[in-house]
């Protein structure tokens, strides 16, 4: 594509390399070897989420190259920078967890930062670890150019004697060996081989399901989001991806074109028809929001709602990533909803295609058992389910995948804590009986600060064999490696006085994900008593990046968001 068909005047970049007053901008560019001819193409952000923090996003320094030379060849001048990740892994199980969701606002904020400080005018973004990859959706769908997602792809499974592992099955070695089912000599074995390669958690956890939604969504590449990252393919999908976002700003192509109403009804279901992470009804809410579209948890559990669930993933099912990219990859996962009706054909993609044409030549494949057809699925509603009762009121959030429906409904006695570590210490040391109902609270957006993820717990559950004989709510989160009957995003939060603070030992808690219900046995006139007399409880942090987070952040139900979104915009940055 010849550059000069794309015209500069109208380009952010104008401000920074267009008249004589911009002499002193250029010579900062000539300093760092840019030709005239360089200079007066268009530039694109090349965003990575690299670091040495983690698996997860290693690869990603060197798949950056790849889109550059994209960029390069289509005509782009390609301008590479970094951003942070909190990687969960690593975070989980103590206090490093409050950083996690914060991390996804400073990804945005910070990318959006860059793009505004040096007027770019595309951008290319990659993210390989949870909240990576919406925080770089939501600075695209913010700044509104031209822009394509690129996933840093997930890691191998590992292998331990002869069974395929994961990182799941690490955490929930921990509960094993707590109750002498696992030696020391087996658990260094197991953590020495259950990660082999560069990638993210290889199962549908949270940055596999964010990857699908990058391709539902219409902001990747058809089947870009599904390589392992150790695949060579990966720096073809790269490359491609550079050559497209020239081809974006040439048709003008931006990411609220893209990101409609009906292309979040579509990331939403194939959410749902992969098993994928409860972390979703957080992520997609707010990537809505920099749309300035309301899509809140009540419009995600509606989609779930209406979900077949069709892939057998991990952790409710057998397979991993790499298994279902093998077997076609997101557009065969997608191409079945779309077909029996479950997604929206005409939304616009990254291609410049709809997602129909983008699938018109996917053909089912028989010889494989990963995805199964939308018409007769492994059972006939979503994966997760949304909640509401007298103990949600602004909802809740449950992963049934690999559930059975008659086992989707719960009843027993509340056992309280005010804080993961507390509950953790008590599934440790076995101080809880078969049908509690353990409640951990205070972990919310505001309260947390943060939302904290609760795998160490509920894995630790698992691997004592009690995973599927207490159940567990809370108005945190749960890593999308949670099995188990586990009820997050729990709405009010406690630290606002919701009624999840107001619980006490003993109350009979009522779960049931049929009906989408949560509830606590108790009068309207004794909640109302209880919440009279409860009073807030003080958080230790008291400054810095974690504090500032919880005196903007939102709630649960609307994706704890920390400014007024796209709704309240009067200019978006690409039309500087």
């Amino acid at each position: 594509m010849d550059a000069r068909l794309i015209d500069k005047s109208k380009l952010p970049s104008r401000h920074v390399t267009e008249g004589p007053e911009r002499a002193p901008h250029r010579s900062y560019y000539y300093a760092m070897g840019l030709t005239r001819e360089q200079i007066a193409q268009p530039f694109v952000g090349v965003a990575t989420c690299w670091n040495e923090a983690a698996p997860c996003n290693i690869a990603l320094m060197r798949q950056a190259q790849a889109v550059k030379k994209g960029v390069a060849a289509a005509g782009g001048t390609p301008r590479e920078f970094c951003t942070i990740t909190v990687t969960d892994g690593i975070a989980m199980g103590h206090q490093g967890m409050k950083a996690s969701l914060p991390s996804r606002e400073v990804i945005a904020d910070s990318v959006e930062l860059t793009i505004r400080g040096h007027a770019y005018d595309a951008l290319v973004g990659m993210a390989g670890c949870d909240k990576s990859l919406p925080g770089m959706m939501m600075a695209m769908v913010r700044l509104n150019v031209p822009s394509v997602f690129i996933y840093g792809g997930s890691i191998l499974p590992g292998s331990y004697r002869g069974r395929a592992v994961t990182i799941q099955d690490v955490f929930e070695a921990v509960g094993r060996y707590s109750v002498g089912e696992m030696s020391d000599e087996d658990l260094e074995e197991l953590e020495q081989v259950a990660c082999p390669s560069a990638g993210a958690c290889g199962a549908q956890f949270t940055a596999n399901t964010m990857a699908t939604v990058s391709e539902a969504i219409g902001l990747a590449l058809p089947y870009s989001a599904g390589a392992p990252a150790p695949y060579e393919i990966r720096d073809r999908f790269c490359s491609i991806a550079g050559e497209t976002v020239v081809e974006l700003i040439r048709r003008n192509i931006r990411p609220r074109d893209i990101v409609t109403r009906e292309a979040l009804e579509n990331a939403a279901t194939v959410v749902a028809a992969s098993g994928g992470s409860t972390n979703a009804a957080l992520h997609l809410p707010a990537i809505a929001h920099e749309a300035g579209i309301k899509f809140d948890l009540f419009d995600v559990a509606d989609v779930f709602r209406r979900t077949p669930y069709i892939a057998d993933l991990k952790p409710g099912g057998r397979y991993v990533a790499k298994d279902l990219f093998e077997a076609g990859g997101i557009p065969l996962l997608m191409k079945t909803l779309l077909d029996h009706g479950f997604l929206h054909g005409d939304c616009i993609t990254v291609t410049g295609r709809t997602i129909a044409e983008n699938l018109a030549s996917v053909r089912w494949n028989d010889d494989q058992d990963v995805v199964f057809p939308a018409n007769a699925p492994i059972t006939p509603t979503g994966g997760v389910v949304g909640l509401k009762g007298n103990l949600a009121p602004e909802g809740a959030i449950v992963k049934v995948a690999g559930i059975p429906n008659e086992k989707q409904t719960f009843r027993g006695p509340a056992r309280c804590f005010d804080n993961e570590e507390e509950c953790f210490e008590a599934v440790k040391e076995r101080r809880y009986r078969e049908g509690d109902v353990l409640v951990i609270r205070y972990e919310g957006p505001r309260g947390g600060p943060g939302m904290r993820e609760m795998l160490a717990t509920t894995a630790a559950l698992y691997g004592q064999g009690m995973g599927d004989k207490v159940a567990l709510i809370t108005d945190g989160r749960f890593s999308g490696a949670t099995r188990g009957f586990c009820i997050g995003h729990v709405g009010p939060e406690a630290a606002v006085g919701g009624p999840i603070g107001l619980l006490k030992d003993g109350d009979i808690i009522s779960i049931d994900a049929v009906a989408g219900r949560l509830d606590v046995e108790l009068s309207e006139a004794e909640l109302a008593d209880r919440r009279s007399r409860w009073q807030p409880r003080e958080t230790t942090l008291t400054s810095g990046a974690i504090w500032k987070y919880a005196q903007t952040v939102g709630p649960a139900k609307d994706g704890a968001v920390t400014h007024p979104g796209g709704a309240a915009e009067k200019q978006t940055y690409a039309d500087i």
